[in-house]
């Protein structure tokens, strides 16, 4: 039996899924699961890249351990994070979470060299102090002679892909959420590198999902005790997922929900006007070439924050009960202030929040929880409502996949909310995504509709009325 192992790590835990075709569904095991999170290095808030590689190797011997051999390798993570390599192929300095504050007042300053309208009509993308343009700018400003010893750039997934097989490459997808990258050309922006001082030299060759990138080093080979190829998948968990939609027509709106809301369509073409730049819609890259057209939304962060404000005590579906509770509370945040991006306390960012703008401040945990969930409702209608001007046209539903669609509160308040029917699943979608390229880059599949169709053939959809 053939299986194909999708490593799909997220800011706050990885896992290691295996997949296989049974009875001409897609199966879905995981195997090894482990924690991830950012810590405070020299004042700049970090992942540990070295810690990270080390659970991708347990995660890929733990095969080796039940007998159960992938033919293939993917590896996902988030956009826009990115380490820089020396001559040696040593990192310079250390790997910076887009969590750190070091680009505060950056993008603006870049603004100065290049307009914001040019910018966008460049590169169609969102933007959000993170992007990967502003953390190269801040590494310039803080570290001037990082740049000038760098001789490799690489994001996170291309790093990891790096270090399993010795081979550089820029996947599509994830290159896209940099705002370095033409949305057109789909390569490294000359312009935009030249304006901002940036070697392009350092940049390796933008490659599309579904590539062979090759086999393990030798080395490695002989630590699991077998070999395989690595495939680049749509190596933003975001493009990942997406890929497991399980609406395949032009009425629906798709909905990434975890760590960060995604909400958009799927596109043939950037749009990079003016309506579309005021609204901070972005256009990502998706597999064939494909465009994620999306608004990126704090998502369910701020829960996981809450969450961890109280010891982790209650279970996210304890949390959503006590949310319904409460749904007369009628505080609205918005989630997308930087105040919510990284706070010292959430619970007491939401209270100060409701308090300066003389709203109710929530009083326990079930005000807190339903505040955050509505204002993630009410922010999904105004993208919804968005949209449709841009579009000028009226969806019809609403697919939300990934961890988030489990929260059937969550659902059934979306579906309220924004009037429209709500399919919700797969849960795994990033994993399912990350698979599916593989089984597209081998033969087992033929193209996205037949990924579509067996996603839907494969997993539990389950639906809400609006």
């Amino acid at each position: 039996m053939d299986y194909y192992l999708g490593i799909d790590i997220g800011a706050s835990s990885g896992r290691h899924i295996l997949g296989h075709m049974e009875n001409g569904k897609l199966k879905i095991e995981e195997i090894y699961r482990f924690e991830n999170g950012i810590s405070k290095i020299n004042d700049e808030y970090c992942w540990n890249i070295e810690k990270l590689f080390n659970e991708v190797k347990r995660g890929i011997k733990k095969c080796r351990e039940i007998g159960k051999i992938p033919k293939t390798i993917g590896i996902d993570t988030w956009g826009v994070d990115f380490v820089l390599l020396d001559e040696k192929d040593k990192l310079i300095g250390n790997a910076v979470s887009y969590r750190d504050d070091r680009t505060e007042g950056i993008m603006e300053k870049a603004f100065e060299k290049m307009p914001k309208d040019i910018l966008y009509l460049h590169t169609g993308i969102q933007f959000q102090r993170f992007n990967t343009l502003y953390q190269l700018l801040a590494v310039k400003e803080k570290h001037n002679d990082y740049l000038d010893r760098t001789r490799t750039f690489l994001m996170i997934p291309d790093y990891l892909n790096f270090l399993l097989t010795g081979k550089k490459t820029a996947e599509y997808t994830n290159a896209s959420t940099t705002q370095l990258v033409n949305s057109f050309d789909k390569t490294w922006d000359s312009n935009i590198l030249d304006t901002f001082g940036i070697d392009k030299d350092i940049f390796q060759k933008i490659r599309l999902p579904k590539t062979r990138l090759g086999r393990l080093k030798s080395e490695l080979a002989d630590e699991f005790g077998f070999d395989a190829d690595v495939i680049l998948v749509a190596s933003h968990d975001t493009g990942s997922a997406f890929i497991a939609s399980v609406c395949n027509d032009d009425e629906s709106i798709f909905l990434s929900s975890g760590t960060w809301s995604l909400i958009g369509v799927e596109n043939s073409f950037p749009i990079c006007v003016p309506q579309a730049m005021n609204y901070n819609f972005t256009n990502e890259g998706g597999i064939d070439y494909r465009y994620r057209f999306l608004k990126n939304i704090m998502g369910l962060w701020i829960i996981q924050e809450v969450r961890k404000n109280l010891n982790n005590r209650y279970s996210f579906e304890e949390i959503a009960n006590m949310a319904g509770e409460h749904m007369n509370f009628k505080s609205i945040i918005n989630v997308d202030d930087d105040r919510f991006l990284k706070p010292q306390n959430m619970i007491q960012e939401i209270k100060k929040y409701c308090s300066e703008t003389s709203q109710d401040i929530p009083q326990n945990l079930g005000e807190i929880a339903f505040c955050v969930f509505n204002s993630l409702a009410r922010s999904y209608k105004a993208s919804v409502e968005s949209l449709e001007e841009i579009f000028e046209k009226k969806f019809k539903k609403i697919n939300i996949f990934g961890g988030g669609c489990k929260n059937e509160f969550l659902n059934e308040l979306v579906a309220k909310v924004t009037g429209k029917t709500v399919i919700a699943g797969p849960s795994e979608a990033t994993a399912i995504g990350n698979i599916s390229a593989q089984l597209l880059s081998t033969g087992v599949c033929k193209g996205i509709s037949e990924v579509r169709k067996l996603i839907r053939k494969s997993f539990n959809i389950r639906k809400y009325l609006g």
